[in-house]
């Protein structure tokens, strides 16, 4: 795309507030570290809980072409009414980016139809993330691995559909593993679960991991083909009659 690619980056933005340690971790919000991390041709703004309609309005999300998505102690204060207007908004092909714990948020686990469940530990420990996709897109500029001194453990089972790629997979210190990278297409759109960036950890400030996200945002940029027409639909040739 040769215009800037619109990048709206989405935050609860209320442990920053509440909690000390994640304020210390991001000063800022977990949004403005996401946001300024991402590189390339790109137009970034920043999207809100406690905003009216949670910052996401019609027009902010047509003017949309990535959302970036980051939840964790709010799922279900997320409006309905906003939950659908995303999803529509992805099946009409918006690329969606879904971070750590926004693996349970209502826009996730309705664009997969499952629980979206797993088996999770906060220790300190080592998080080593291997690249099983290396010629991907989304792993352009990445080693053989991201090594994370410190992160939360997120272990298998998974409990999403079969990925139609998968790009990355987690193993950490206390032997568990876990489908870290996964690619989806639902209707036009394209979607990136990425596992890293508990909040009292500073992920999302590793050189390795902006590059992921910047390259998932690039990969999601939505296409220029027209929306599918619907419905009731006239002959492109006549029909002739039977009998």
């Amino acid at each position: 795309m040769s215009q800037k690619l619109r990048v709206t980056v989405w935050n609860e933005f209320r442990h920053e507030k509440e909690n000390e340690k994640v304020r210390a971790a991001y000063p800022d919000g977990i949004h403005q570290a996401i946001g300024e991390g991402i590189s390339g041709n790109v137009e970034v703004a920043y999207a809100t809980l406690d905003e009216p309609e949670h910052g996401l309005t019609e027009e902010r999300l047509q003017n949309t072409d990535v959302l970036i998505w980051w939840g964790h102690k709010a799922h279900k204060e997320v409006q309905d009414e906003i939950v659908k207007r995303v999803q529509d908004r992805v099946l009409q092909g918006m690329g969606l980016i879904v971070l750590h714990s926004g693996h349970f948020s209502k826009v996730f686990k309705a664009l997969m139809g499952t629980s979206c469940d797993l088996k999770w530990r906060e220790a300190d420990e080592k998080e080593r993330i291997w690249v099983v996709s290396p010629g991907h897109p989304i792993v352009e500029g990445i080693g053989e691995y991201i090594e994370l001194e410190a992160e939360e453990m997120y272990g298998e089972h998974f409990d999403i559909p079969q990925p139609d790629e998968l790009v990355m997979v987690s193993w950490f210190e206390g032997g568990e593993v876990f489908r870290s990278g996964c690619t989806f297409h639902r209707g036009q759109g394209k979607i990136f679960y990425f596992r890293p960036g508990h909040e009292t950890y500073r992920t999302y400030y590793n050189d390795q991991i902006r590059r992921v996200i910047s390259n998932a945002v690039h990969w999601a940029a939505p296409t220029t083909r027209e929306y599918p027409k619907y419905g009731n639909h006239k002959p492109l040739e006549a029909i002739k009659a039977k009998g």
